[in-house]
């Protein structure tokens, strides 16, 4: 046996103990001076826009096995959104009634800024409609203007239900450019028509609209073309028939084919809101990436790998000591 390979020095050099203990001051001493790796990664930008009208307050879906309104599903879509958007997008946040959309604020970081747009977004209640008419066509035109003076994608959630309901001639026309924001309409609703619950000046729920209770046809403007048809139609004073226009707008559904026609008008994509977790897949396929500059701090993993080595020499035992004999 060498001489060397007797003293104490070059046992310990291979002792597995202390070899997992040199790695791990290794690794603890590069967790205080390794820098973070810098990186590029893609975000959003967007403006998300929730329909807060009186329709919104139906409860046709169904979250933790109770009833839940459209408002209060869109709610829980935007809130599970932000922890699956990367940190370094953007999110702003608007709510329409009406015929236009009013910016609670500004695009904020969504990692930095999570707890108040969580609040705030938590905080939505139709009781913020200044009025109760939903022109959502007018509306949509409008965000797609404010999202395009923000630099940010739109995110429009509505049901789709126009009160009152378009004029014989349709959707007015979109003075934009077709595609120039891009971004997505989410419908909300169910498909089956549902009845609309209404509110007393205090906010309690007393009851649901009746047909009488609602305007069943617009009478602005050139009459449809079935007027004629119409009992007690005159051309001067009847253009739209003298009796009372009868209908279902007092019920409610997503307005699917609208809200279609208004993303093809707009250059706008479209997806149906199925449940609290149906945002994030049609809205990253819908917005436009942004490169995010960033920072992977490694330091974080050198450390844990230190401990762990650390952790794992005094918990596993003695091990024993690989010697060698030379002659």
């Amino acid at each position: 046996m060498s001489i060397w390979a007797a003293l104490p020095v070059a046992r310990n050099l291979r002792d597995r103990r202390f070899q997992a203990l040199a790695v791990a001051l290794g690794l603890a001493v590069l967790a205080i001076v390794a820098p973070p790796l810098p990186l590029t990664r893609s975000g959003v930008a967007l403006l998300a826009v929730v329909d807060i009208t009186g329709s919104m307050n139906v409860r046709d879906y169904t979250h933790d096995g109770r009833p839940a309104s459209r408002l209060d599903i869109a709610k829980a879509a935007l809130r599970g959104l932000l922890p699956e958007l990367p940190c370094g997008s953007r999110l702003a946040l608007a709510l329409f009634t009406e015929r236009r959309p009013f910016l609670l604020f500004a695009p904020i970081e969504v990692c930095a800024d999570f707890a108040p747009l969580d609040g705030a977004i938590a905080g939505l209640d139709w009781r913020m409609a200044w009025e109760g008419d939903s022109r959502v066509s007018a509306g949509l035109h409008r965000a797609v203007a404010m999202a395009g003076e923000l630099d940010a994608d739109l995110l429009f959630i509505t049901d789709g239900q126009e009160t009152p309901p378009l004029p014989a001639t349709g959707i007015p026309p979109f003075e934009g450019k077709p595609g120039a924001v891009r971004g997505l309409i989410v419908g909300a609703g169910g498909y089956a028509l549902a009845p609309i619950p209404k509110f007393n000046d205090r906010g309690r729920e007393t009851g649901f609209y009746a047909e009488t209770d609602v305007q069943q046809e617009n009478r602005f403007g050139p009459p449809p073309a079935d007027a004629e048809s119409r009992e007690g139609y005159n051309p001067r004073n009847a253009p739209f028939g003298g009796a009372a226009a009868r209908g279902e707008e007092h019920l409610s559904s997503v307005r699917e084919p609208h809200l279609k026609a208004l993303a093809a008008q707009t250059g706008l994509a479209y997806a149906h809101l199925d449940g609290p977790d149906g945002l994030r897949a049609p809205l990253l396929a819908a917005a436009t990436p942004r490169p995010l500059p960033g920072r992977l701090d490694l330091r974080p993993f050198l450390g844990a790998a230190a401990l762990a080595l650390v952790l794992a020499v005094f918990l596993a035992g003695a091990l024993p000591f690989t010697t060698s004999r030379t002659s």
